[in-house]
């Protein structure tokens, strides 16, 4: 699995899937807030499926 989310691109995704787990937690939004796993999970493993599948990346290393 080769990385293709950038250091800035990592720390949204984790910010805002944590936002979102705790909006969901609390009560301020439905259960979709949980959604944010996938964000945070993305954000851990550096590699999101979607930009693999549409061949994009936002890590400076695989676009050098």
């Amino acid at each position: 699995m080769t990385t293709n989310i950038g250091r800035f691109d990592r720390n949204a995704r984790a910010s805002i899937g944590l936002l979102l787990i705790a909006a969901a937690l609390f009560g301020f939004i439905g259960v979709w807030g949980f959604a944010g796993v996938i964000a945070v999970a993305t954000a851990l493993t550096g590699n999101c499926p979607a930009y693999q599948y549409f061949r994009y990346s936002t890590c400076p290393a695989a676009n050098g």
